[in-house]
């Protein structure tokens, strides 16, 4: 999901800020130098035009690694495996990547410095994305860039069908989707992703909310629970029989967003930090109708994911670590986090959101949809496994089969034991 948000080229921008000779080999003791690799984002274009403030408060300098994600990830893959000590900070994703970090012990462990920094306030931060970035009970990075899932509605077509409220169930949803499409010849009742990977981060909520997860309490596959059944023929079912005409099963956020954004779709199940798409009326025909409510709640309630698609993290190889976490202090910091959010930038602190200030930029029906997400939101939204992947491909398939109006139950059972051996090799 986070590459909706990659901004910039694919080809490395090293931006040196202050003196080039302070960016030399001054590792032991603790450089002046903090050496910060981010990737292309508009959170990273933001801190780094308020850097010179930093670097004036702390008497540091910072030099910045930009990298598109690709490049990223192959940064890292070449450089922590060779324990290399020249990253100092690292911009990572914690859904991603952060299982492989932990398991090689590439991060180091912020447990003490994060909870003993009463001005930083580590317990400011929301709950869920902090789960996503713990590791063994360590805290191992500290999130920065959120997401939740939320529904993203018609104003006009749920008032011409009579209904003065969006759904607040999900069986509520399946039977306005039925009625509005019924009084909205050419119009589908409901759209999502529909790709057998790509739809998993968006299935997750609906999941979770019928009380099912991919894995149970012990680490054992659980695709194949009851709930997990249910919740796959739900899913499959609502776009099935209320999508759009023979839909197709590889539609990622972008084709499902279009379909929104030409009014072909009445509900829409999406990531807040899509919102825009569907607002600006440059990309979207129905800008002025579009509402947002928070995720319907299913047998188990309503627990749509609340993630952060971005983490900062320090390398545990590392010589300069105190000043590497001052750097952080700073960035995902309350000062920082307010102007981040102010830009549009959904942050992971209970206090951006709660600031009036912090989010007057956003319509204010998102805003509280999102409040309410992160009052009971999941800290991951898809398999906490290395190979992220590939656990997709498999636990994804039952979503395509039932779409198709295969047997669900049956699928379900097929993927739980194909995922139960890819979690026993991948701990082997």
């Amino acid at each position: 999901m986070q590459r909706r948000s990659i901004i910039g080229t694919s080809l490395a921008v090293v931006v040196a800020m202050g003196l080039a000779a302070c960016g030399g080999g001054e590792d032991s003791g603790g450089s002046k130098t903090v050496r910060v690799t981010l990737v292309n984002h508009v959170w990273t274009e933001n801190v780094k035009k308020a850097l010179p403030e930093f670097e004036k408060q702390t008497g540091l300098k910072v030099e910045v690694t930009q990298l598109g994600e690709d490049q990223l990830s192959d940064q890292y893959n070449v450089k922590l495996n060779a324990g290399s000590s020249d990253l100092d900070v690292m911009m990572y994703r914690p859904l991603q990547e952060g299982k492989q970090f932990g398991k090689n012990k590439y991060l180091a462990d912020l447990t003490e410095r994060s909870k003993s920094d009463s001005a930083f306030d580590f317990s400011d931060f929301q709950a869920a994305p902090v789960q996503a970035t713990t590791y063994d009970d360590k805290v191992v990075g500290v999130p920065i860039i959120t997401e939740s899932e939320v529904l993203y509605y018609r104003k006009d077509l749920l008032k011409k069908s009579g209904f003065d409220a969006p759904p607040k169930s999900l069986d509520e949803l399946k039977a306005q989707a039925a009625k509005v499409e019924a009084d909205n010849p050419g119009v589908a009742g409901f759209v999502s992703r529909t790709g057998k990977a790509a739809a998993v981060t968006q299935f997750s909520s609906f999941l979770f909310s019928f009380g099912g997860d991919f894995v149970d309490a012990n680490g054992k596959a659980a695709v194949n629970t009851e709930q997990a059944k249910q919740a796959y023929a739900y899913y499959g079912g609502l776009l099935r029989e209320h999508g759009p005409n023979n839909v197709s099963t590889d539609m990622s956020w972008s084709e499902a967003m279009a379909i929104f954004t030409q009014g072909k779709a009445a509900f829409y199940t999406e990531a807040n930090s899509l919102y825009k798409n569907a607002t600006d009326p440059a990309k979207s025909k129905v800008s002025d109708t579009v509402g947002f409510a928070p995720f319907p709640a299913g047998p188990a309630g309503s627990k749509p994911y609340n993630i952060p698609s971005w983490a900062l993290g320090i390398n545990d190889q590392s010589k300069n670590k105190d000043n590497a976490w001052k750097f952080i202090q700073w960035a995902a910091g309350k000062e920082q986090s307010l102007a981040q959010q102010e830009a549009g930038v959904p942050g992971a602190r209970a206090s951006v959101w709660a600031n009036p200030q912090a989010i007057a930029t956003y319509p204010k029906d998102l805003a509280e949809a999102t409040t309410a997400s992160t009052a009971n939101g999941v800290g991951h939204d898809r398999p906490l496994v290395v190979k992220v992947a590939q656990a997709r491909e498999i636990v994804g398939q039952p979503i395509v089969d039932a779409i198709t109006g295969k047997d669900p139950a049956a699928s379900a059972d097929a993927a739980n034991e194909a995922f139960q051996k890819f979690l026993d090799d991948e701990a082997k």
